[in-house]
């Protein structure tokens, strides 16, 4: 069985930590009956990691087996079932949803002055809409606080203002109704239920942290040999608390991409907090001891300043519970696996170059750099909708393809904020090939929604507010494509294209009539190109 530790390994490169993971874990396995849990941050990096992990020592695909790949907050939820058994509930007064109710519920009841911000936005709430879209906003709020700021909630719970481990003591007073709240809330549930053990998950940690801290576990048969965090570029503190506890149990290895091989925390507003607790990274030699925020380009790069603040957080964060001493000697003293620098940084592409000033912490070079004809590194698209966007990617990729022979499907993931906003451009794209076709290229979408995977889902979701549709032919058209509505009413999938003609040759547009147009504060039209008009 791996040896206990919460370790931390530091790298710029995804690939050198996945490398190093594969080596670790062939290196020390668990048993021949146990789980190696890995805590990723989207399924596209679980797959990516599990295709490495299965390719055997001569480059070919085997199996990786043993594996339970999964999303940090699952796992956080079974660590606290093995911390306090099953005395945990499965659904708490204050999960999301129960508390969107109940605080709908006290809103009317918020007459104190404290409540003042909640009063105004409540004012001329005829038909209840606000009160109800506020309720979701305060119970999200709240939500929030039980994952990332616990603390502050425990605090608010006893009567006090405060607000610990921020660099604010005390609640703004224009807030003061939040903490107000969270006890009133508390209040009304002990009027009703009485004291409960776990109200909320902000007690479940508390409670789940100072028992593992004493080395006390209810059920340890829930929990893995070893637990391993790949490539998440941030969790939240109380996560971070509970691995770091755990480590006295059980081997946890954090896997960390981190950009500066320097420390790097002097480049923004915060500093002196964070340097104060830094302690693994060494400052970069010939830095001013006080930085002129004004002038931080002439010691960091930019992008890094700017656009770094979560990963500083969170590379601080770990520094203030990694005991890098007790673990060093297991890796040969190598804990942090940055690139080694390169002397000529102008004969790299541009992207390099900006990955290369970053990780030496290189101030931005005078002149600025200029992407050169034949670079194709860094490239940005204007496209004038998704469709073309897709279409522009697609048209790329086959050429990166054919430009390079061991460029392989496998090797290439494509990001963006939202899939479900693309889902049916890539469909209509990549998916009007067929796979004998030179251009094919494989792909499959990952962390998708139910809601955007299920057609029946958006069908419901339409039908539950046909009162503010335009009912459009487009839209009733989608309608009749979803398979459970042509059973529903006994409709020939084979006749949709023919009735869709039928309806677009008798101008089937919009709108019911001129009367329900009316009723959207459309009424200018009048019936022209209605529903009844065709």
């Amino acid at each position: 069985m791996p040896e206990p530790g919460f370790v931390v390994i530091h790298a710029n490169q995804l690939e050198t930590l996945r490398e190093l993971l594969v080596q670790w874990l062939s290196k020390q396995p668990v048993p021949v009956l146990g789980t190696e849990q890995i805590l990723v941050q989207s399924n596209g990096i679980a797959q990516w990691l599990k295709m490495a992990l299965a390719e055997t020592a001569n480059g070919h695909p085997g199996i990786a087996a043993g594996l339970k790949v999964e999303l940090p907050n699952q796992f956080v939820w079974q660590l606290y079932r093995a911390v306090l058994g099953d005395s945990i509930p499965k659904s708490l007064p204050y999960d999301k949803i129960n508390l969107s109710w109940r605080l709908l519920g006290l809103l009317p009841q918020l007459t104190d002055s404290v409540y003042a911000p909640l009063q105004r936005y409540l004012q001329d709430d005829s038909d209840g809409r606000k009160s109800y879209q506020l309720a979701l906003r305060l119970a999200d709020l709240f939500d929030q606080y039980q994952v990332y700021r616990a603390d502050w909630l425990q605090s608010w719970r006893s009567g006090s203002d405060a607000l610990p481990n921020s660099k604010k003591q005390q609640v703004p007073d224009d807030q003061l109704w939040q903490p107000a709240l969270w006890r009133l809330l508390q209040s009304q549930l002990a009027n009703l239920v009485g004291e409960l053990a776990f109200s909320s998950r902000a007690d479940v940690h508390t409670t789940a942290l100072a028992a593992l801290q004493q080395g006390k576990l209810a059920r340890p048969d829930l929990l893995p040999d070893r637990i391993v965090v790949f490539g998440v570029s941030s969790l939240p503190q109380q996560t971070v608390e509970l691995l770091a506890a755990l480590g006295a149990q059980r081997q946890v290895l954090l896997t960390v991409l981190n950009p500066c091989r320097h420390f790097w925390g002097d480049i923004t507003a915060a500093k002196d907090e964070v340097r104060a607790a830094q302690k693994r990274h060494g400052r970069k030699p010939g830095l001013p001891a006080v930085l002129d925020a004004d002038a931080l380009y002439l010691h960091a790069p930019v992008l890094l300043a700017s656009l770094g603040k979560q990963g500083r957080d969170y590379i601080s964060l770990l520094d203030a519970f990694d005991q890098s001493g007790q673990y060093r000697h297991w890796f040969n003293g190598r804990i942090d696996l940055f690139s080694e620098p390169v002397e000529d940084v102008s004969s790299l592409p541009l992207l390099a170059q900006l990955q290369q000033d970053i990780l030496e912490l290189n101030p931005t070079p005078q002149p600025v750099r200029q992407l050169a004809a034949s670079d194709n590194s860094i490239s940005f698209h204007i496209a004038h909708s998704r469709q073309r966007e897709v279409e522009i990617l697609q048209d790329n990729l086959i050429a990166a393809f054919a430009n390079d022979p061991s460029l392989k499907p496998r090797d290439v993931i494509i990001m963006t904020p939202d899939i479900s906003l693309y889902q049916s451009h890539v469909h209509a794209v990549f998916g009007r090939l067929a796979a004998d076709d030179a251009r094919f290229l494989p792909y499959s979408l990952a962390d998708q929604s139910l809601r955007g995977s299920q057609p029946l889902m958006l069908a419901l979701e339409y039908l539950l507010d046909l009162p503010a549709q335009r009912f459009s032919l487009t839209e009733v058209c989608d309608l009749l494509d979803v398979p459970a509505i042509q059973r529903r009413f006994g409709i020939n999938p084979t006749a949709l294209p023919q009735l869709r003609l039928w309806l677009t040759e008798a101008g089937a547009r919009w709108g019911l009539d001129a009367q329900q147009r009316a009723s959207l504060d459309l009424a200018a039209p009048g019936s022209s190109y209605s529903w009844m008009f065709a």
